[in-house]
């Protein structure tokens, strides 16, 4: 694969944070985005607004709750994170269209995008640990 075979390819597979937040404005019928992360859900606790929160390692038995006629998104931590590329490649091989949110949800929230924080619906009584 030369240079431009690869960027081309890499074009196809991606999508930026602002592409995405461009597209699902416009036609927010079109995509389905999911936090596919894996890790304990208080750390996983912000999430892009609207995400559905599908963990890689949870993938198999939720597939059903993935949509076939949408543009699906997939992310992950950061750009050292392969776990949406994982996801991606699974899905692919079961016949979805999907694409990477590139930086993951690093990215997301350097561009001050919207963003949901569960920790937030946790009432201060359930915290104490008394």
């Amino acid at each position: 694969m030369n240079a431009l075979d690869y960027f081309h390819a890499r074009l196809e597979a991606t999508v930026s944070p602002m592409d995405y937040l461009r597209l699902a404005q416009a036609e927010p019928e079109k995509y389905f985005l999911i936090d596919v992360r894996n890790g304990p859900e208080h750390v996983r606790s912000v999430t892009i607004k609207d995400a559905a929160i599908i963990p890689q390692q949870e993938l198999h038995e939720r597939l059903h709750e993935i949509p076939k006629d949408k543009e699906i998104i997939v992310y992950c931590w950061d750009v050292w994170c392969n776990t949406a590329v994982k996801v991606a490649a699974f899905l692919l091989e079961r016949g979805y269209k999907v694409k990477e949110l590139s930086g993951g949800i690093a990215a997301w929230k350097e561009m001050n995008f919207p963003v949901t924080d569960s920790s937030l619906d946790v009432e201060p009584s359930d915290t104490c640990g008394c």
